[in-house]
């Protein structure tokens, strides 16, 4: 066993012989990473991992620059010689959190620190622009602390949209699969398609991504099935839109009357709000026939649900009921104000209709639920920069929302960590504690496993291997409030069209 005065190398040949650690080649002595990197001890912790095992007690981990060298029993290590040692006594460690629906990367004083500063060391961004793709090139070259980053394409929908620039319209097959070349070109990493893409369209996209090697989820296409999509190989449906119509005794006929009815440009939420309203209706036609068709049917295609419950949660209340929330210091008035106004289009405004939706949303857990005991795949993210959906703690929200329905606390974890790697296809290097994958982990002060708010009781951040404690988070936090606050006429324009990027719902 090592001594307590042993120095690095001695410690780092240890690694190499206990053989966990010899897939880091770089970090082992002689190397310049092992002459460089901080080692870092997380000792006596409770781990919960993000596979979806129960939790370990006793475990310590070991970080060397950017990954994790080790992890074992604490009775195993030797001493660590001039290590950094975190004591993790009475806490608990889990990998770091993936927000797998994000929006507003570029606003870059607001959002990645927000991300880091609540434990999100990962995101998957559904809008890709040219902003948010430098911004991403910014974190990757170690010019913006930031979470790691997945970006999909420019939004790709119809010649009538709800959106404004800069989304993709397309109108024919031939600019579908030009779009998708094009986003691929400038390094989307899945293509993203929106509601009113018609059916020829959506085709062509599914056809010209897979030629490329892309994924492409999104929006349900209107004009096609839930089932015709994930045919085609849609990787995931977000917001759970249309999943208590396909899961209704009335699915055909209403699935029919959308096909049959036309996108109005002069009106073209009018189309949406058909959607909805056929969406509140269809709860009370529930079969759980047809529900285990639908979800049998996504499981055998590898379709993954993205139920974004924190967004949903938010447009199924009334417009107050979150206007006061304390945590809207820390955004800019621009996005604010567009969110007060925003909301309105949502939000339930009479008894009768708060009724309605509330039956929805509750309905809405229920089905993810039914999803998860039916082995469809879940990630959780928030949407957030939609109306009161805010980044880094708004993913605490979603992970409380999918413990309501349903999901053990461990397993609501892994929509984020564990899940969240294998759906990106980065499980190799990324949503579990074990030697070899990055050094992105967070440490509590209290048990997740006994009740899923504790995920809130941050103790520290690690992200690439970057020790985020709290005085380095209460920083975090009071300079975003600072950049929220700050008046700079020129960013006003950039602002809200950050804010009209954000509504993807």
């Amino acid at each position: 066993m090592v001594g307590a005065g042993s120095s690095r190398r001695e410690f780092l040949k240890w690694l190499a012989a206990s053989g966990t650690g010899v897939a880091l080649a770089g970090l082992l002595p002689g190397t310049a990473a092992a002459a460089t990197g901080e080692i870092v001890v997380i000792s006596q912790v409770t781990l919960i991992d993000g596979t979806g095992a129960a939790p370990r007690r006793d475990v310590s981990v070991v970080l060397v620059g950017d990954r994790i060298a080790w992890v074992g029993g604490s009775g195993q290590m030797p001493e660590t010689g001039g290590a950094r040692v975190i004591d993790g006594r009475g806490k608990y460690l889990i990998p770091g959190l993936w927000d797998m629906h994000t929006h507003g990367l570029d606003l870059e004083e607001i959002i990645p620190p927000l991300h880091l500063a609540y434990g999100v060391t990962g995101a998957r961004e559904m809008w890709g622009y040219a902003e948010n793709r430098a911004t991403r090139d910014k974190i990757e070259r170690g010019e913006l602390l930031g979470p790691r980053v997945v970006l999909g394409s420019g939004i790709v929908d119809g010649p009538v949209t709800l959106l404004e620039p800069p989304v993709l319209q397309v109108s024919t097959a031939a600019e579908a699969r030009a779009a998708v070349r094009a986003e691929k070109a400038a390094g989307a990493e899945f293509v993203k398609i929106y509601s009113y893409l018609g059916p020829d369209e959506v085709r062509a996209v599914a056809d010209e991504s897979r030629d490329l090697g892309l994924r492409f989820s999104g929006h349900w296409p209107y004009k096609l099935s839930h089932f015709e999509t994930s045919d085609l190989g849609q990787h995931s449906f977000e917001h759970f839109f249309g999943v208590s119509i396909h899961c209704s005794s009335r699915r055909d006929e209403i699935l029919a009357r959308l096909k049959a009815t036309p996108y109005d440009p002069a009106a073209p939420r009018a189309f949406f709000n058909l959607a909805r309203q056929l969406e509140f209706e269809s709860v009370s036609t529930y079969s759980p026939g047809a529900a285990r068709a639908y979800f049998g049917r996504l499981r055998r295609n590898g379709t993954w649900h993205s139920p974004t419950l924190t967004i949903n949660r938010v447009v199924t209340q009334p417009a107050e009921t979150h206007k006061q929330d304390a945590r809207l210091k820390y955004l800019p008035a621009d996005i604010r104000k567009s969110w007060a106004v925003g909301i309105e289009r949502f939000a339930p405004k009479t008894p009768a209709e708060i009724v309605v939706q509330e039956r929805y949303y509750q309905e809405t857990l229920r089905l993810v639920g039914v999803a998860h005991q039916a082995g469809v795949g879940l990630i959780g993210g928030t949407d957030c920069l939609n109306p009161y959906t805010f980044p880094g703690s708004g993913l605490h929200e979603e992970l409380a929302f999918l413990v309501e329905a349903g999901l053990s606390p461990v397993h609501a974890l892994k929509t984020v960590t564990g899940d969240a790697a294998k759906f990106l296809g980065r499980e190799a290097t990324s949503g579990t504690i074990a030697a070899g994958k990055e050094a992105d982990l967070v440490l509590l002060d209290a048990n997740p496993a006994a009740d899923i708010r504790n995920v809130s009781k941050i103790d520290l951040v690690i992200t690439r291997g970057r020790v985020l404690d709290k005085t380095a988070r209460r920083g975090m936090l009071d300079a975003v409030e600072t950049a929220a606050n700050r008046t700079v006429p020129a960013s006003a324009t950039r602002l809200r069209s950050l804010a009209r990027r954000g509504c993807c719902c």
